[in-house]
Parts: C-alpha cells; sequence; structure tokens
C-alpha cells in the first residue's frame, strides 16, 4: 500500500500497512492535541480525518488508539513519568512524547496487540518522525516498562 499523492510529501514513497497508517496518524492526532489542546474532540477528529488522502472509516483502528490514549492519558503520563527516570517530563520532546503515550496505551489497554508488536511500531515511528537519541529513549522506556506487564510479550492475550 502506497501513500503516494498523501498529504505529506515526506511520506509520499513510504509504504504502510493499514495499521501502521492508522498508528502514523493517531501519532499525529494526539501530537496536535498536545500543542493545542480542543474541547470538541468530535469536530477535531472530524477535520483531522477530512484532511487525510483515505476515507473516515479506513482510519478507525486510528480513532481508537486516540480515544482511548486521550481517555487514559493521566495513568499513561505518570506511566511515563515512572520510566523516564532522571529526566523531566516537561523536557520530553512533544513527538517522542505522542509516540511513547501511543504505545503506553496499547500496552495498557490493548490486550489484543501482542507488547512486543507495539513496543516494535513505537520504535519505527521514532525512526521516521525523531533523532536517533530519540529512538533509544523511547526504547528505553517501554524496554523497562514491558517487565511490568503480566502478559505473554509476542502473543495477543485472551482478557
Amino acid at each position: 500500500m502506497s501513500n503516494e499523492g498523501s498529504e505529506d510529501p515526506f511520506l509520499a514513497k513510504v509504504s504502510f500497512s493499514p495499521r501502521r497508517e492508522n498508528r502514523h496518524a493517531a501519532m499525529q492526532f494526539i501530537y496536535m492535541q498536545d500543542i493545542n489542546k480542543t474541547e470538541d474532540l468530535e469536530t477535531a477528529l472530524t477535520l483531522f480525518f477530512r484532511q487525510k488522502d483515505k476515507p473516515r472509516e479506513f482510519y478507525a483502528f486510528a480513532e481508537e488508539l486516540i480515544k482511548g490514549t486521550l481517555e487514559h492519558v493521566d495513568t499513561i503520563d505518570e506511566t511515563i513519568r515512572t520510566y523516564a527516570k532522571n529526566w523531566d517530563f516537561s523536557r520530553i520532546a512533544k513527538v517522542d512524547l505522542a509516540i511513547l503515550r501511543l504505545a503506553i496505551y496499547e500496552l495498557l489497554y490493548c490486550f489484543h496487540i501482542p507488547p512486543i508488536v507495539s513496543i516494535n511500531e513505537a520504535i519505527d515511528l521514532s525512526k521516521l518522525f525523531s533523532t536517533a537519541d530519540s529512538k533509544r529513549f523511547i526504547n528505553g522506556i517501554l524496554d523497562a516498562f514491558k517487565l511490568k506487564l503480566h502478559r505473554p510479550l509476542r502473543d495477543a492475550s485472551k482478557q
């Protein structure tokens, strides 16, 4: 699946699976929401998905991730604070924070997704949108957090 003709020329030649494309969209929205919070989530989502090159129905997984992440952002942020040892939360780059929030949401609440998949997807997002140092930072937090999980890392859970 190609992103040719996509609204983002940087990603025009990158091929994503539908799930990865949905995670990319979710990360973008979470980032935007952090930069410019809106009270009217439904309107913000409508406007956001209108800018995408595929119909909103294609982004159902992204919308699930966005809503879940925003609903649980306080718990997610507390988790990030706990595992970002010796790092001031306010100094975490906004794009890295969006990637971490999305991944931690998946790890905490999406039992149908194997944890290793969520971690690998977060690392891949960081490779696209952040720096090598950020990739290591994100990987370090997620690797430490995965040890807390009480479920198989490579299999979906039946919870």
